[in-house]
This record gives structure tokens, C-alpha cells and sequence, in this order.
């Protein structure tokens, strides 16, 4: 038996038979394979005297979280729990589970579902007014709406799988395309006899019997062409020049410009949103950000106070004047909202859409949903769009790449900021301001291109990277 140096007997160590790794010297461990999904590295066992294994210790099994163990250099205090706060965060995120492909399928089906439900509401509030514009007539057709509505939605949705299959170098490709594109577009509504006057906006175009919005393209073509220009400033975006330059000015005062031109307020915010959006993901300065605010919000109320109609909705929400009927629309939703109760009064089966509010298939169908199915009926409307927004945070954040992050993060922004606009307008919470409700309001224009928007965030969605996840992050729920 061997002997220490005072002479006292030393227990033998017991060594393993694993053969030594390609490269290491004998009695050490040689360089290790990276460890499974969820097992940090240099966390897997003890090693005994003199650089070798020890008997008792076994290499943890794949898919231990790594976060229950500390390494040796870990920062964070041994046996201090997360707040709640960062517990929730990182349940948001999903740092703590494997990039399993789950958020395509959770886009994929939320935006589904909601076209699914639109297209039968637009069925159910349109049908009075399909009914009326067919009286008379020997071939009228009572779902003229729906069947138009289908046919946007089948097309939008090919042109969703279409476009999940580019990569980010394909839309960076685009984008200086659909910039282009946007601008003419916009240009061309506000040429005689090509752009259409509706409900006093001028934000349509026709040829040809094809009608569209342009407006809403514009929508997609900023996003991308934003992210592709800001992810390339990225690093010089602390100076205001370089953040106002060519984003704010010219690239998106010319298209807000060209919208406002056709006096469509409400298509401008959303597209301020989207710009607003942009810069904030891309890591502009906040100060910056809160000055573009405040000058939107500035420019907003002056153009309200020199439109008459605009003044006058924002007295009707202020519920200041209501002569003339500029309450009935609001005060309709409200009725149906209130009658619908929370089981509502069934599917089909609306009093309200009886001509008692105007164009109850377009901006207004919330307040139908709520009439038909109830409180319970608006609630999982809320619900798909939160399941939207979450799973697409969660695979952003899983994105270092700052074009993805940037497009992924205006998207986002844009089509749940105008479903909260819409919703807030029909419940009161915002004056009547003409932003329909995204996949679910009626509009072939708004549904195709909302749905090309889906298919952008598919596209990121279809290669998660994995979460690289520091020892000390708190570990989830």
C-alpha cells in the first residue's frame, strides 16, 4: 500500500477503463464533444486526484437543465432564486428549451385561424348588405363579399408559403424592389382617373376593374426595406443624423407624405408605428425616439384640427356633438357589444348589422363578434393575436442576425399595434379613425398583404438558432 510522505497510509484510487481521448496525455482527460441540448459544457462531472475520474461520478444525463447546476466560475450568487420578474422573461423567451421549430407552427396556425374566423364573419355581417345590393337583380348573389374574400385569402395565403421559403439575403434583395414599387404605387392614387376616392379618402387605385390599396403594400415594403438599411447602420445609429438619414428622411416622410395626401390618417399612424418600430429594435436611442414621437403626435393633432371630418369625429368620441349622426356608429358597436353578453346571441344572428352600422363587415366587424358570440367570442379573437405576438418574440429573440430582428420586430409591432387601434376604436377607447382589424375585417387589399407579412416572419421561423444561454440566466418556470 502506498504511503504519504508523514508516512500514513493513502487510500488506492480506483481508476475507470474509458480509453483515453485522441490527443490528451495520460491521466488527463482529453478534449470533450460538446455537450447535449441542455448541459453546459465543463459542468459533467468531478475529476479525482491527479486529473483523473473518480468512482461514484457519472456524467449527467442529456436534457438536465443546465441551470440547475453552478459551474466553478459562476456569476451569479449560489442559491439566490430569480425574481419573478426575470422568471417571466425568460418564459417569454424560451432561452430555457430546444429550438424545436414549435413558433412556426404556433404563426402558422394563429394566422390560419384568425383568416378562418374572418372570412365567417365576413359572411355573417355582410349578408344584409349582399342581400340588398342583389334585390332587384335576376343573377344578384347574396355572398358576393365572402366569395371575394375567399378568393383574397387563397391568394394570400400561396403567397405566404411562397415567401416563408426566401431567406434573409433574398429580402435584402427585395427591398430597394418594393421601396421602388411602394412609391410609384402611392403616386399613382393620386393620379386622375387612376386613383379612386372611398368615404373620403383617396387611397385607392383601379385598372382595369382591379382595384387595390397601395397603402397596405407600403406596410410590408417599409419593414424590409428598413431592416435592410438600418441593420447595415447599426453601429452608427448614436448619432441623429445617421439614424434620420435615409429612414425618417426622405424614405418614410415620403410615403407617410404620399398616404396623408390622400387624407387616410389612420393608415399613417399605423405606418408611423412601423417606423417607429424599426428604429427602436435597430438600437436607436430612446431620446431620439421619444422627440419622433412627440413630432408625429404634434403633426396628428394639427392635421385633426384642419380636416372638419377629423375635428368632428374626435367631438363625437368626446361625445361633445353628436349632431348630425356622427355618434351612431360608435353607439351601434357599443349596443351590439353590450347585447352580445358572454355567450352572445349565435352566429348569424346580429340585430346591429341590420343597416344600423354602417359597414358592419369591414371596420366595425369586432363589434358583430362580440354581438354573435359574446364577451367569450371577443376574448379569443384577443387570444389568437396574443398567441401570434408571443410566439413571434420568442423566435426573434432567438435571432441574432439584426435584419431579422429589425423586419421580424415591424411586423410584430404593426399588426398587433393596428388589431389594438381597431379594437380600442371600437370599444371607445379611441375615436373612429378607420383602421380595419387585421385578417378578420373585410378588404382583399389589407387580408393579402397582412398574410405576405406572415409568411416573412415563416420564413425566419423555419431555422431557429439555438438559445446560447449563460450558466447564470435564470432558469424557467
Amino acid at each position: 500500500m502506498a504511503t504519504t510522505s508523514p508516512g500514513k497510509p493513502r487510500k488506492p484510487v480506483l481508476r475507470t477503463n474509458r480509453p483515453a481521448a485522441s490527443g490528451g496525455t495520460p491521466g488527463t482527460t482529453g478534449p470533450s464533444r460538446a455537450p447535449a441540448s441542455g448541459t453546459p459544457a465543463g459542468g459533467t462531472s468531478a475529476t479525482g486526484t491527479s486529473g483523473t475520474r473518480t468512482s461514484g461520478t457519472r456524467k449527467p444525463a442529456s436534457g438536465t437543465p443546465a441551470g440547475s447546476r453552478r459551474g466553478a466560475g459562476a456569476s451569479a450568487e449560489p442559491g439566490k432564486k430569480p425574481s419573478l420578474f426575470e422568471r417571466g422573461i425568460v418564459l417569454l423567451e424560451g432561452s430555457r428549451r430546444s429550438a424545436t421549430g414549435s413558433a412556426y407552427y404556433t404563426i402558422l396556425g394563429a394566422a390560419l385561424a384568425l383568416t378562418a374566423i374572418g372570412l365567417m364573419m365576413v359572411l355573417s355581417a355582410s349578408s344584409v348588405e349582399s342581400i340588398a345590393a342583389s334585390a332587384g337583380e335576376s343573377a344578384g348573389n347574396t355572398f358576393n363579399f365572402f366569395v371575394k374574400q375567399a378568393m383574397f385569402a387563397g391568394f394570400g395565403i400561396a403567397a405566404m408559403f411562397g415567401l416563408s421559403r426566401l431567406g434573409p439575403n433574398g429580402y435584402k434583395k427585395l427591398a430597394w424592389f418594393l421601396m421602388t414599387l411602394a412609391i410609384i404605387l402611392l403616386v399613382a392614387v393620386l393620379v386622375p382617373g387612376v386613383g379612386k376616392e372611398v368615404n373620403g379618402n383617396r387611397n385607392w387605385i383601379e385598372i382595369g376593374g382591379v382595384g387595390g390599396q397601395p397603402s397596405e403594400a407600403a406596410k410590408l415594403a417599409m419593414a424590409v426595406w428598413f431592416a435592410s438599411v438600418l441593420s447595415q447602420k447599426q453601429k452608427l445609429l448614436t448619432q441623429w443624423k445617421h439614424a434620420l438619414i435615409p429612414v425618417v428622411l426622405p424614405g418614410g416622410a415620403v410615403l407617410i407624405g404620399l398616404v396623408m395626401a390622400g387624407k387616410d390618417l389612420g393608415t399613417v399612424i399605423i405606418m408611423g408605428m412601423i417606423m417607429i418600430a424599426s428604429l427602436f429594435f435597430a438600437g436607436a436611442p430612446l431620446r431620439f425616439l421619444a422627440a419622433l414621437v412627440a413630432s408625429g403626435a404634434g403633426a396628428a393633432v394639427l392635421m385633426s384640427m384642419v380636416s372638419s371630418n377629423r375635428s368632428s369625429r374626435i367631438s363625437a368620441w368626446l361625445k361633445l356633438d353628436c349632431g348630425g349622426g356622427l355618434c351612431d356608429q360608435a353607439n351601434a358597436g357599443m349596443y351590439a357589444l353590450a347585447s352580445g353578453g358572454w355567450f352572445g346571441v349565435g352566429i348569424g344572428q346580429s340585430r346591429q348589422k341590420w343597416s344600423w352600422i354602417p359597414e358592419a363587415h369591414n371596420d366595425f366587424i369586432f363589434a358583430i363578434i362580440g354581438e354573435e358570440f359574446g364577451l367569450l367570442g371577443t376574448l379569443l379573437i384577443v387570444l389568437l393575436f396574443g398567441v401570434l405576438a408571443v410566439a413571434t418574440i420568442r423566435m426573434t429573440m432567438r435571432h441574432t442576425d439584426p435584419f431579422i430582428r429589425i423586419v421580424c420586430g415591424s411586423i410584430l409591432v404593426w399588426i398587433i399595434g393596428q388589431a389594438f387601434v381597431n379594437i380600442a376604436m371600437v370599444t371607445g377607447l379611441l375615436p373612429v379613425i378607420g383602421v380595419p382589424l387585421p385578417f378578420i375585417s373585410y378588404g382583399g387589399s389589407s387580408l393579402t398583404i397582412t398574410l405576405m407579412a406572415i409568411g416573412v416572419l415563416l420564413s425566419f421561423a423555419r431555422k431557429v438558432p439555438e438559445h446560447q444561454r449563460p450558466e447564470s440566466e435564470p432558469s424557467a418556470p
